[in-house]
């Protein structure tokens, strides 16, 4: 029987082949959001969090509106000001990261099934889509070369990390404390990138982190 939680999980795992097949910017900077929101609304849905204090529900609301809204709206932003559109000569070509996509997919079931961690209950996809997640963030980050673009890889990452974590610990409270923290500092970091960003469109007219080659004592 197909779950609330089964459909979240499918709609994260599409998200992660869909970014790694974009060379839109818009496009990646909607599809983190919609990741963002599904992220967020997972651990809501497991039978391990049916019954959350006051201050839980609060939290998955404020990591709600900074994970499907407010860094959306800081990438729209710093996408906006470099006026970049798309990822013309990424490292690694989009039908092969969709290829290497559906390759971390069948990995991470894989290894899933060596684990044997029965702690993710009736959510038989979340370790899968967690190290799916986790590790497209990873090949995104490596494989293209606009920093807005590795920024996203690394948004990508913090989700796969947040999505191991509900998968295997089994004290909500241990959670909140845990990505409340990883939140702050994410969203410290979003904001530093935004500024990155401009100062590298404005001495080098791009943001290919490939031209900080360039760069000499």
């Amino acid at each position: 029987m197909v779950t609330s939680i089964d459909v979240v999980l499918v709609i994260t795992l599409l998200s992660v082949l869909l970014s790694l097949a974009s060379s839109r910017m818009m496009a990646l900077v909607k599809i983190m959001a919609l990741q963002g929101a599904m992220v967020s609304v997972a651990p809501l849905l497991l039978d391990k969090h049916s019954s959350l204090s006051h201050e839980g529900i609060f939290f998955f609301q404020l990591m709600f509106l900074v994970k499907a809204v407010l860094i959306p709206v800081l990438l729209f932003t710093a996408v906006t000001r470099v006026a970049i559109k798309r990822e013309v000569e990424p490292l690694v070509g989009y039908h092969a990261s969709l290829v290497a996509g559906l390759g971390l997919i069948l990995l991470s079931a894989y290894i899933t099934r060596h684990l044997a961690i029965p702690s993710t209950g009736k959510a038989t996809l979340l370790l899968v889509t967690a190290i799916t997640t986790l590790g497209g963030g990873l090949f995104l980050m490596m494989s293209r070369t606009k920093a807005i673009t590795q920024v996203i890889g690394y948004l990508m990452l913090e989700n796969g990390i947040y999505l191991v974590g509900t998968a295997l610990t089994s004290q909500s409270h241990s959670i909140y404390l845990v990505e409340f923290g990883v939140l702050l500092d994410l969203l410290v970091g979003v904001m530093i990138m935004g500024i990155i960003l401009h100062n590298i469109n404005r001495t080098f007219d791009d943001v290919d982190t490939a031209y900080l080659e360039e760069l000499k004592d």
